[in-house]
């Protein structure tokens, strides 16, 4: 599915959809899934699948000059989208809007307000008797918001992080600090914020009845890596591994350790993933310790092709998928890497790579089901979705593209 005139951003699903180059089997269910998607044309389209018809059903032209990153809150049908307009320049800013989705999945904006600029991640959490609070990563805005919930129009923020370098980055990229992230931890007690400019992982506690952030000390990552995009994983939430992922709220906050944690980081610029082993410190804070660092590519000690950059990061069971852009590795599309995670200690080893079906992979997300990838291409302006095989874990099968397994390693298709 192409959507025209600029690239695509951002994409949130909340339930399956079809492949993009075969239909995949027909749904048992009788209720179409629904996607949302952002452009840089200024629209956010909601997206349809019914059967194994992949459709637009609605286009706005809303959420600010630059519509970024949409976080959807399931228990209020909420959509929050945050507009990547805007500067570290005060006279500049950004926004959010939020607007209630009908059944159909068409969008109703209900508020709006400016906010720092370069908003491009953003994400749910709760404090008190079930408050909820919107975190903000502004990345060219080298800032961290909060917004209590539900939004009103014209709220001012919470709270307002704002930082400046303490030393020259490495690459020109890291002029200024650069929050390129921000998610939960499986407790719902800290928030995590990547910071691709200061090579730092910025982490908050939460206060419990407040919802108000409070500072914990930053983990330096390696100088020039870029931190990006990040996923948790833990034994010690549900009986089966799991993930924190956007705008969770779904996990029970506990003042104890909650067992094993990990962290995974994906890093833009050194092109790395970095595994991390969490634990609760009795300052109230969280303490990373770095386990493994490796190249989400290749096997066998690759490297990243040159220009080619890890971008987004998803776990799920034991397999870890990395979306990585313009690599050009499938006739010109581009790759999602997977890498599985070694229960043993929480490292991770490159599987295989399948297509992206599409260039410049930025975004992704997974159906309830764990069986459909949606992934958002932003050069190539479509929306892609590919298979994911339960059992395995693999991406795509025999169903997925007419150009046949020979062209795809691993047999992955």
């Amino acid at each position: 599915m192409r959507l025209y005139d600029a690239p695509l951003l951002s994409l949130l699903s909340t339930a399956a959809a079809s492949t993009l180059h075969r239909p995949v089997a027909p749904s048992h269910s009788h209720a179409p899934a629904r996607l949302w998607a952002t452009h840089y044309n200024g629209n956010v389209y909601s997206l349809s699948l019914s059967g194994s018809e992949l459709a637009i059903t609605d286009t706005q032209k809303t959420c600010g000059n630059m519509p970024s990153w949409l976080t959807f809150d399931a228990e209020s049908k909420t959509l929050y989208c945050s507009d990547e307009d805007g500067t570290t320049d005060p006279s500049t800013h950004g926004s959010l809007s939020a607007y209630a989705v009908s059944h159909d999945g068409k969008l109703k904006q209900v508020a709006k307000t400016e906010t720092v600029g370069g908003g491009v991640y953003s994400a749910i959490f709760e404090a008190g008797a079930g408050d909820k609070y919107l975190a903000i990563a502004h990345y060219e805005g080298a800032a961290v918001s909060t917004y209590r919930l539900p939004l009103t129009n014209n709220a001012t923020s919470k709270q307002a992080f704002h930082f400046k370098l303490t030393h020259q980055g490495a690459t020109p990229q890291q002029d200024t600090p650069h929050p390129h992230s921000i998610f939960l931890d499986p407790t719902g007690s800290f928030l995590v914020s990547p910071d691709l400019g200061a090579d730092l992982l910025r982490i908050y506690s939460i206060d419990p009845s407040s919802g108000t952030l409070h500072t914990c000390p930053s983990v330096n990552v390696t100088f020039g890596s870029g931190p990006r995009h990040g996923v948790f994983w833990t034994d010690g939430t549900s009986n089966s591994s799991t993930s924190a992922g956007p705008g969770s709220t779904t996990h029970q906050r506990q003042v104890a350790a909650v067992g094993e944690t990990q962290l995974y980081i994906v890093n833009e610029i050194g092109g790395t993933l970095m595994v991390f082993d969490v634990s609760y410190a009795r300052d109230g804070c969280l303490d990373l310790s770095v386990r493994q660092t490796v190249v989400p590519y290749g096997k066998h000690n690759a490297t990243m092709p040159k220009g080619a950059t890890p971008a987004e990061i998803r776990l799920l069971g034991e397999q870890v998928y990395v979306s990585v852009r313009s690599d050009g590795g499938f006739a010109g599309n581009d790759s999602v890497v997977t890498l599985d995670r070694a229960p043993s200690d929480g490292t991770v080893s490159v599987r295989g790579r399948s297509p992206a079906l599409g260039k410049v992979p930025r975004t992704m997300a997974v159906n309830r089901a764990g069986d459909l990838v949606a992934i958002g291409n932003q050069a190539s302006a479509t929306v892609a979705i590919v298979r994911r095989n339960r059992e395995t874990g693999d991406l795509g099968g025999e169903d997925c593209g007419s150009a046949g397994r020979r062209a795809w390693e691993g047999g992955f298709c």
